[in-house]
């Protein structure tokens, strides 16, 4: 039997021609403005270089000045926002709590655990915060975001373990039934690792999964990874160097490093997935919804025409194709619990 590099060496690649690659009239007049800023712009969640995985200092100086970086846009998050927020320890965890004003009785009983974007590396803290604030302003329901721990200092299963933990506290007061575990890109990932630990660990489930253009395979192993390069606006490439580092020596396959490669067997809640045409994660999204219905799970995929990757609060900014998926994932919410 041939080797990798043999059997590689047997397929023809397709050669592109350079071309321009404009924003399509089938989006809106705001999705194609943002997609030109964004286009014009160096990668918006990462630096251009990362520091080597063994350079903890070197990250550690990324991480800051990322965090200034995006300190404007906190602040903007949390100056928009009605909603009240508060810092609680769960299960030793730091969390945010958002709730919005004027919650009705049904939106009462339902809470969205959250966990943020940042290529596995970013995003904690202030950014943390400011997302659980955006999440119930969007949503409508309590939204909790973990601050979950992050490299260089604690790689994985640091994250989803802290999750795990929130989560299982949380039960002491909230009905496993009226709960959402949600999150973005990098948050994605850690969101469905958690549930597969909830499942595997024998908690009661979550009534539901929201897992937005989720960050599912480290091992970058996708078709979009080659064909949405640099075409995605927001994050241009693939993250090898934030995987590895969050791996922490573990095998990038690992079912909880990338849930890709779980097993969802009976136990795993219906399933969001929310992804773009130009979104490098695309793939990620397809594979994991497929994965999902053949082992029986219900799972709904809604991709965007156009979208590139939603970390960090991008895409297509304030633009209604943003708010369409806010409308889908309330409904998705609501049905669900």
């Amino acid at each position: 039997m041939p080797d990798q590099t043999a059997a590689r060496s047997l397929l023809v690649p397709i050669a592109l021609p350079a071309r321009e690659i404009f924003p399509p009239n089938t989006i809106s007049p705001e999705a194609r403005a943002a997609l030109a800023a964004s286009a014009a712009t160096p990668a918006q969640i990462h630096p251009a270089r990362h520091p080597a995985p063994n350079d903890l200092e070197g990250w550690r100086r990324a991480v800051a000045a990322t965090n200034a970086r995006f300190a404007p846009l906190v602040d903007q998050m949390l100056g928009e926002t009605r909603c009240r927020v508060e810092t609680l320890p769960i299960a030793g965890v730091t969390c945010y709590v958002a709730t919005p004003p004027c919650l009705d009785a049904a939106a009462a009983r339902r809470l969205y655990l959250y966990l943020h974007g940042g290529a596995l590396v970013f995003g904690g803290g202030a950014y943390a915060k400011a997302e659980a604030a955006v999440n119930a302003e969007r949503l409508g329901i309590t939204t909790v975001s973990v601050d979950y721990r992050m490299p260089p200092d604690h790689p994985f299963p640091a994250a989803p373990e802290d999750c795990f933990a929130v989560y299982r506290e949380l039960l002491k007061d909230w009905d496993p039934a009226r709960v959402v575990i949600g999150g973005a890109s990098a948050g994605g990932n850690i969101a469905a690792a958690a549930t597969l630990m909830i499942r595997d660990r024998g908690l009661p489930p979550p009534a539901a999964v929201a897992l937005l253009t989720p960050e599912v395979d480290l091992t970058e192993s996708g078709d979009t990874f080659q064909t949405n390069a640099l075409l995605d606006v927001t994050l241009k490439g693939g993250l090898p160097e934030c995987n590895a580092l969050y791996a922490g020596g573990h095998d990038l396959a690992h079912p909880y490093v990338s849930p890709l490669f779980a097993d969802f067997g009976p136990g795993f809640p219906p399933t969001f997935i929310q992804s773009g045409t130009r979104d490098l994660f695309l793939s990620n999204s397809v594979l994991l919804h497929r994965k999902l219905r053949r082992a029986g799970v219900e799972a709904e995929l809604h991709v965007w025409e156009a979208m590139p990757h939603r970390g960090f609060g991008f895409g297509f900014g304030d633009a209604p194709e943003n708010h369409e998926i806010d409308e889908e994932l309330r409904r998705f919410i609501v049905r669900h619990s």
